[in-house]
């Protein structure tokens, strides 16, 4: 199966050059040197905005080139599949300027855009140093004086806080604060020279390179028109860009989890003990094809979710929360597993592998935390707990927006950022079309289409399904002191929601793979990731149906590969 997605991210990554080649600016080895100095990639990074990536930060409604969410999705994995310090570094941008897409007028989004895609660096000033990702909390001010705000105050660590010529600012509007009292402006750093003072780098564990700092003004002042939206708007522009946010953070794991497969696979395919390959010992065999398996689990909730951005808007405030807790949870879980099948070598330095294991540990560990930790993503599921019980037992369907987001030969419709909502109103179309799914499923199983096995565990994730709802509508919500056992429910609703996607996008694809392709035709692929969410569901998965995946495994690593049923190839995937 070749998605246009997909093959664009093909041609886009051959403009990358090799990762492997010395001679290449944006190549394993060099990316881990820059670690080594925890030094910025600015050569890297000006090669990305020669290939004219900036430009794929901006709407095209707003002059720029993007059109397509998805596209975007896969144009970061592949920057954080070299090395996430450049992803960080160089598509924070875009998250600086997503409130501009959100919230801003026609006028202020298309100069932004273009100062964007001429090279402009943008961060987002959310986080305080006393207060986190509190922003009620937030202590920097913005004070109406006539014609123009002065702002006072720290925002700290800031992601390219220094580096940044603009920064999008959350500040309090209102001395009261409160839902209403922040506002966001765009603050030109460009055009208030000596307001305001650069904090030192913070030196981090992981993503050594990047600019984590922070920007302290002192009486800024900035013109009124520099309000994004609406006054005192800021909290809601910042919580609806965050469903964006959240939602494409699952390319900064799907990357890293790309790069440590490979090595992993490289070296179990290379080393021998016991006489024998490692690879052929089942220890080892069953660890890689259940990592496997969680790999495309999370790519194929990434995929949809993004997809959702177009088709499904309304649903985003737990779309995007389930795929960021969901997604860089799962590959923190694959960097151990896969750590265990490299041994001492994951904890080598220097070129050991080609690219350094340990480096893509360290990285990645603060995926979680970006744009809200795993708790507070799990908190805003629960907060909708009681819609989404009642939307399931309702029935609800999500017609013509679920058919765009999991077939993925229907165009999409073009982003709406009117139609995005702090919360949910008829539930989550995927997990609520499960029960039409497991129809459809049976129905090709009387046909002989599908495997008795394969339905067998679609109907174990139903029943898994089925319990976490009643869950959830017991649930009693709470302000304070939430339960622990919400948190666990929330998980588990995650993962009922990672296996719905999975079905869902079986179903409506399998028509379009090729006939020979038996990770399609008998859905090997799905039964793998439905059988791996049961099991974290708690259910009964089945004989071991991810075994059965091994050999397609083995088959997409010698064939130089994308793990990905749809079978895209990048540079370096294939190696002399």
């Amino acid at each position: 199966m070749r998605h246009p997605s997909y093959i664009r991210a093909e041609e886009f990554d051959r403009k990358l050059g090799d990762p492997y080649a010395d001679d290449t600016p944006f190549s394993f080895a060099g990316c881990l040197a820059l670690d080594e100095r925890e030094e910025f990639p600015e050569e890297i990074c000006r090669l990305l905005d020669d290939l004219g990536v900036p430009a794929e930060y901006v709407p095209a409604v707003h002059g720029g080139a993007l059109r397509g969410y998805e596209d975007l999705l896969h144009r970061v994995r592949l920057l954080a599949r070299r090395d996430l310090t450049v992803a960080i570094a160089h598509g924070k941008t875009y998250l600086g300027a997503v409130s501009a897409w959100v919230a801003a007028d026609d006028e202020q989004a298309g100069a932004l855009g273009a100062q964007i895609a001429s090279g402009a660096v943008v961060c987002w000033g959310l986080s305080e140093r006393e207060h986190g990702s509190d922003l009620l909390a937030g202590e920097v001010t913005a004070v109406r004086d006539g014609d123009r705000y002065v702002i006072s105050g720290e925002k700290w660590p800031i992601n390219n806080a220094t580096r940044s010529d603009l920064v999008c600012l959350l500040a309090r509007t209102a001395p009261g604060g409160g839902p209403r009292g922040f506002s966001l402006l765009l603050v030109d750093k460009r055009r208030i020279a000596g307001a305001f003072h650069s904090l030192p780098k913070a030196r981090t564990s992981g993503v050594r390179g990047a600019d984590i700092s922070g920007v302290c003004f002192t009486g800024a002042k900035v013109p009124a028109n520099a309000v994004l939206g609406a006054p005192g708007a800021g909290l809601e522009i910042v919580l609806k860009s965050l469903q964006l946010t959240r939602t494409l953070c699952a390319a900064l794991s799907l990357g890293p989890a790309d790069h440590a497969l490979r090595l992993a696979l490289d070296f179990a395919s290379a080393h021998r003990m016991y006489g024998r390959v490692l690879l052929d010992l089942p220890e080892v065999g069953r660890r890689l094809t259940e990592v496997y398996a969680d790999l495309l689990v999370a790519e194929v909730v990434g995929l949809l979710a993004v997809r959702s951005i177009h088709a499904l808007p309304a649903e985003l405030s737990v779309i995007s929360a389930v795929v960021k807790y969901l997604v860089p949870t799962t590959v923190d879980r694959m960097l151990d597993e896969l750590g265990q099948v490299l041994g001492a070598r994951a904890y080598l330095t220097g070129r050991e592998l080609g690219g350094g294991f340990q480096k893509i540990v360290r990285d990645h560990r603060i995926v979680g935390i970006f744009d809200g930790s795993t708790v507070v993503n799990l908190n805003a599921v629960i907060n909708q707990f009681p819609v989404l019980a009642r939307a399931y037992r309702a029935g609800k369907r999500a017609g013509a927006g679920l058919a765009a987001t999991t077939s993925l030969r229907d165009p999409l419709p073009a982003f709406d950022p009117s139609s995005l909502r702090l919360a949910v109103q008829d539930g989550v179309g995927l997990v609520q079309a499960l029960p039409e799914a497991i129809e459809e499923l049976t129905s090709l199983a009387g046909l002989g289409s599908v495997s008795p096995a394969l339905l067998a565990t679609a109907r174990a994730l139903w029943a898994e399904t089925e319990d976490v709802h009643e869950a959830m509508a017991a649930y009693r919500p709470s302000a304070r002191d939430v339960p622990a056992s919400a948190f666990v429910t929330a998980e588990r609703y995650a993962l009922c929601f990672a296996g719905a996607a999975c079905l869902l996008a079986w179903l409506r694809n399998r028509a379009d793979a090729p006939p020979d392709d038996p990770l399609w035709t008998d859905g090997r692929w799905v039964h793998a990731c439905l059988a791996r969410v049961v099991e974290l569901l708690g259910g009964e998965p089945g004989a071991e149906p991810v075994g059965t995946l091994a050999p397609a495994l083995l088959a997409q690593y010698r064939d130089g590969r994308l793990f990905s049923p749809w079978r895209c190839r990048l540079a370096g995937e294939r190696r002399a």
